[in-house]
C-alpha cells in the first residue's frame, strides 16, 4: 500500500497543472486592432479576460487567433498574450473549457466553436494556439475524423502548440497500466478519476487519444510545434534560492512521432520553463514572442514602436524591457 500511497501523492500534481496568477479582468487596450464590425456570441469563446461579458467584437474580414489555456487556467491567463497580439493589430479570442472533462469532449467543443466563428464571419484565417493541456485539445480539434463535421471552407487554419505532452503525462503512467485495474480491485482508475476527473483516460501513454492522434484536417495550412526544455528552470525564487521549479513536462513527454510527420509540420525547441514560455505577472514571454515573430505567427514590431512595446510589456508583466 505504500506504493499506492506514493502514487496518490504524485497523482495530486497530475497533468502539468501549473497554477498561475490570473491577469486582471479589465478589458484589453485595443492597441492597433481594426475597428469591429460584428458582435458574436459563441459558446466557449470570449475575450481573453475574466470579464463576465463574453461577447466577441471583431473586424469580420480579418484573421483571428484563438488561444487555448492549460489546466487550472482561465481566459484571463492569456490576457497578456492577447494584448501583445492587439499591439500588433491582431485579433484574438480565448477558449474556455472544464479542465477535468475528457479532452475529446473539450476538443469537440473547440472544433464546434471555431467552426461557428468561421461560418459567422468572413475571416480568411484562424490560428489556434494551445499551451500545455490546451495544446492537446487544440491539435485534436483540428484533426480529420469521420465522427466530426468538416471544418469548412474557405477559411484556412494554422495550428501552434506549446509545451504539449503529446506522448502522455509521465506522472499519469500508473493510470495507464490497465493490468493494474483488476489487481487493485478498481482502486487505480477510481483514484485517477477522483483526482483529475474524466480526462484521466486521455492523458496516459496508453490512451487512444495519445496512441492515435489522427491526421490534421486539410484546411490546416501549417503546424508550428514549440517544445520546451524545462530542465533547470525556476518559477519562483526566494532569497536567491529556487523554491518552485518550472519543470513540468520533459522533452520525452512532448515528443510523439505520430504528430510530427505531417508535411505542414515545423518544430522549434527552446530552453524555457513551462509557465515562463507563456508568461505570468512576473515575467513577459520574451522567448515565445521571438519565436512567434520569427515563424510569422506574430507580426514584426515596427522599429518606431519598439519603445512603446517595451513599455507595454513592463505594464502587463511587471518586467524589464523586451530583450
Amino acid at each position: 500500500m505504500n506504493r499506492i500511497g506514493a502514487f496518490i501523492t504524485v497523482l495530486s500534481f497530475l497533468g502539468g497543472c501549473a497554477s498561475r496568477e490570473a491577469m486582471n479582468a479589465v478589458d484589453l487596450d485595443p492597441g492597433q486592432l481594426p475597428p469591429p464590425d460584428i458582435t458574436l456570441n459563441i459558446p466557449g469563446l470570449g475575450p481573453c479576460t475574466d470579464n463576465p461579458d463574453r461577447s466577441l467584437r471583431f473586424d469580420s474580414s480579418q484573421p483571428v487567433n484563438v488561444l487555448v489555456h492549460g489546466c487550472f487556467g482561465s481566459s484571463g491567463e492569456f490576457r497578456g498574450l492577447a494584448q501583445v497580439l492587439a499591439f500588433h493589430g491582431q485579433q484574438s479570442a480565448c477558449f474556455t473549457y472544464d479542465d477535468r472533462a475528457k479532452l475529446t469532449h473539450s476538443a469537440t467543443d473547440l472544433r464546434r466553436a471555431i467552426k461557428q466563428l468561421a461560418e459567422q464571419s468572413r475571416m480568411p484565417q484562424i490560428t489556434v494556439i494551445g499551451h500545455s493541456m490546451g495544446a492537446l485539445i487544440a491539435r485534436n480539434a483540428l484533426t480529420e475524423s469521420p465522427a466530426t463535421a468538416p471544418l469548412g471552407d474557405p477559411v484556412n487554419f494554422r495550428l501552434v502548440t506549446i509545451s504539449g505532452p503529446f506522448a502522455g503525462i509521465e506522472s499519469a503512467r500508473t493510470c495507464g497500466k490497465v493490468w493494474l485495474y483488476p489487481l487493485t480491485l478498481g482502486f487505480v482508475p477510481l483514484s485517477c478519476y477522483l483526482t483529475t476527473g474524466p480526462k484521466w483516460a486521455d492523458i496516459t501513454y496508453s490512451s487512444r487519444f495519445i496512441r492515435e492522434p489522427g491526421a490534421l484536417a486539410r484546411q490546416v495550412i501549417s503546424y508550428l510545434k514549440i517544445d520546451t526544455d524545462e530542465r533547470g528552470t525556476c518559477r519562483r525564487e526566494e532569497g536567491g534560492r529556487c523554491v518552485e521549479d518550472d519543470n513540468v513536462f520533459s522533452l520525452a513527454e512532448q515528443r510523439n512521432s505520430l504528430v510530427e510527420t505531417d508535411s505542414r509540420f515545423r518544430r522549434v525547441e527552446v530552453n524555457a520553463g513551462h509557465v515562463e514560455i507563456v508568461g505570468d505577472k512576473r515575467a513577459a514571454p520574451k522567448k515565445l514572442i521571438a519565436i512567434l515573430q520569427d515563424q510569422g505567427v506574430l507580426r514584426p514590431t515596427a522599429p518606431g514602436r519598439l519603445s512603446a512595446f517595451s513599455l507595454l510589456l513592463t505594464r502587463i508583466y511587471q518586467d524589464d524591457e523586451l530583450q
